[in-house]
């Protein structure tokens, strides 16, 4: 994990509307999904006790620029072009020295619709990075390989990813999403990230950019009876905020780095009120360093994700504007916007425009939120209500705004209508299919 970017200690809860989600499929008519495979966790840690071998070997790391990097891309590739992947490795250069991204596409699946999974795969010059992140890449892996094993044929199209210098900035994964043409971006219907998920002393954190994402995580989790919290930690400093900064739905686990477990998260998962990870970018980061119930678990919740997410229709595709920029709203007060500006469409907007909406407000009913077109024309996404007690608002909202031009600025309006709230608009986003 990256020790660069902005953390943000605030759980966002993960609120679908009822009847505004877009494209959501009628429970009685969803198709049926294929159950994921139980990942075993002795082949996970046999990538794991290999990475250590390499590492070993190359001078005690797998870090950027060094052998023992390049050794463990051409580990990975070789286990995946045995199976029947199609993969290619992009190089890049960063701080002087040549860097490896290995991608890999399973054969099938829609396209149009690609999901991705993805972990770094280099350690910091200080140690062999075995938790971080050997994990993560080392389940990804064999995810991918029970992909090939049972012969699975998902709806989307598979793409799992290996990333170089994350250590130094996330790198690699930058120059994959720069280097993308915006028509392939939008072909992505998600990415999974993993960074960090067999920590020696465990917590179980869920990412929450994506809603959709987010919940096929803590549906399994609850499925085994583990409870989750939100990750906060790591949030912007792994490879999922390479895909978030264009709009693409992330998504992803972690068990914890330097942060200490604290007593009320001792009783909830065990261990002890110490760091998540004693050896968090240490020479000790080694196979010792590995909590097998945490990687097992992470490991099955993983391709419970993968089947899920790829299994069954979808929305289709489309060219996305986002701001990301936070807005403060204050409190009993003046209306504020968060703004996009839409180019390169022809024509007017569509009329199953889709509008997200993430605001972080300490009591939503109080808000009043609208998306305002070009020509000032009004749309009310969700109107004051006394009643309606959730905190924030999480969805997305289809809008018939076919009157509209699309090209030009739209907004996002919020106002707060009573008093002793905090909040901001956290992003506002518009998908054009």
């Amino acid at each position: 994990m990256s020790l660069s970017a902005r953390q943000r200690v605030l759980a966002v809860a993960g609120i679908a509307l009822t009847g505004l989600l877009a494209g959501a499929v009628p429970a009685a008519t969803a198709p049926s999904v294929a159950a994921a495979p139980d990942i075993a966790v002795a082949n996970v840690k046999q990538h794991l006790t290999d990475l250590q071998s390499i590492a070993t070997a190359n001078g005690g790391n797998r870090a950027h620029g060094r052998a023992g990097y390049k050794a463990s891309i051409d580990f990975v590739k070789a286990k995946l072009d045995a199976a029947g992947y199609t993969t290619r490795i992009d190089q890049f250069t960063s701080s002087g020295a040549t860097g490896y991204n290995l991608v890999a596409d399973w054969p099938g699946g829609d396209s149009n619709q690609v999901l991705m999974a993805g972990a770094h795969l280099d350690s910091v010059s200080s140690g062999p990075g075995i938790n971080d992140n050997g994990s993560g890449s080392a389940a990804v892996l064999e995810t991918a390989l029970a992909v090939a094993r049972t012969g699975y044929q998902p709806t989307k199209h598979l793409r799992f990813a290996w990333w170089g210098a994350e250590e130094l900035g996330l790198v690699g994964s930058k120059y994959y999403v720069n280097n993308l043409p915006t028509t392939e971006r939008a072909k992505i219907s998600g990415y999974l990230n993993f960074d960090m998920i067999g920590s020696p002393n465990p917590g179980y954190f869920v990412y929450d950019d994506d809603p959709t994402i987010e919940q096929t995580f803590k549906t399994y989790f609850a499925g085994i009876g583990v409870p989750t919290e939100i990750e906060t930690e790591g949030d912007g400093r792994s490879d999922h905020a390479s895909f978030k900064n264009v709009g693409i739905p992330v998504g992803g686990l972690f068990t914890g780095a330097s942060r200490t477990k604290t007593s009320a998260q001792v009783q909830k998962w065990g261990g002890t009120a110490t760091a998540f990870d004693r050896c968090y970018h240490s020479s000790c980061d080694t196979t010792g360093n590995i909590n097998d119930t945490a990687l097992d678990r992470n490991s099955d919740a993983i391709a419970h994700a993968i089947w899920s997410l790829s299994s069954g229709t979808t929305n289709p595709p489309g060219t996305v504007f986002e701001n990301t920029t936070d807005v403060s709203i204050p409190d009993n007060g003046a209306a504020v916007t968060s703004s996009v500006n839409v180019t390169g469409r022809t024509g007017n907007a569509p009329s199953n425009l889709a509008v997200g909406v993430d605001i972080i407000h300490t009591y939503r009913g109080d808000l009043v939120v609208d998306l305002v077109a070009p020509d000032g024309t009004v749309y009310n996404l969700k109107p004051y209500s006394s009643s309606d007690s959730a905190d924030n608002v999480k969805a997305t909202y289809t809008v018939n705004a076919s009157a509209e031009v699309a090209n030009g600025t739209w907004s996002l309006r919020v106002q707060d209508r009573a008093a002793y709230d905090t909040g901001y608009i956290n992003s506002f986003k518009l998908t054009f299919p």
